[in-house]
């Protein structure tokens, strides 16, 4: 599948809900087939765009559906907690892959060899000038900054997972109103939606597009849900 036009993306995920279609290693659906599968069954159940890990499955996902792709590749190193995305040769294998959105942790952790956001992002984006780019963010400030340096979209994807947003009430309708008010780009809210009426009041604070990821494709996770809610 071609990759589309910036601004057919953004048209399209507007007001609508990207699925994110993710099984890490270990987990009982890790599997780019299986991610392939789950992408049409999103599509299929209304979804306007996917988000997903790894250059394998985004690949198939592409190969499988219409949608815009949000492509992200997490990969651990030692010497740093970014793990979204966190260096060029990550960012080369997503652009590599054809995905429409590429997403990096824009928090303001150090990345791997002590490199600063800035500095990374000016290199990402002097080598991919027209391609767009989601900062996935866990506050105020982080968002701010990301869109001074040149970002696309911001997410809440990461408010609660930092060392100085831990225990966050999730979603974080707060940091999604604030930066609806405050940034110039098209916000995405991420990040502890697990039910309908939680999307809707996302959707409310006015943000570009909201993203669900477990609470429709990870069934370990979902039993685990509803079993400690079993009261």
């Amino acid at each position: 599948m071609e990759r589309m036009e910036n601004k057919e993306v953004l048209n399209r995920i507007r007001g609508g809900l990207v699925v994110s279609c993710q099984a890490l290693c270990g987990e009982p659906l890790h599997s780019s087939y299986i991610m392939g599968r789950m992408a049409v069954a999103a599509e299929e159940g209304g979804a306007c765009g996917i988000r997903a890990n790894s250059p394998e499955d985004v690949l198939e996902i592409r190969r499988n559906v219409s949608l815009p792709v949000i492509g992200l590749y997490k990969v651990e190193y030692a010497d740093s907690e970014v793990y979204i995305t966190p260096t060029m040769q990550e960012v080369d294998a997503m652009a590599q892959t054809g995905c429409e959105i590429i997403a990096l942790d824009a928090t303001a952790r150090p990345r791997p060899g002590g490199v600063s956001l800035a500095e990374f992002f000016a290199a990402v984006r002097a080598k991919y000038p027209d391609r767009l780019f989601m900062a996935d963010t866990s506050c105020f400030e982080e968002g701010r900054r990301a869109v001074e340096l040149g970002f696309d979209l911001v997410g809440t994807t990461l408010s609660g997972y930092t060392p100085y947003t831990r225990g966050r009430s999730l979603p974080d309708y707060e940091l999604m109103e604030r930066y609806v008010r405050e940034l110039s780009v098209p916000i995405v809210a991420e990040g502890g939606i697990w039910e309908a009426a939680q999307l809707r009041r996302a959707r409310e604070t006015g943000v570009w597009a909201c993203v669900i990821g477990t609470a429709v494709t990870r069934p370990r996770e979902i039993t685990r849900h509803f079993v400690e809610n079993m009261g």
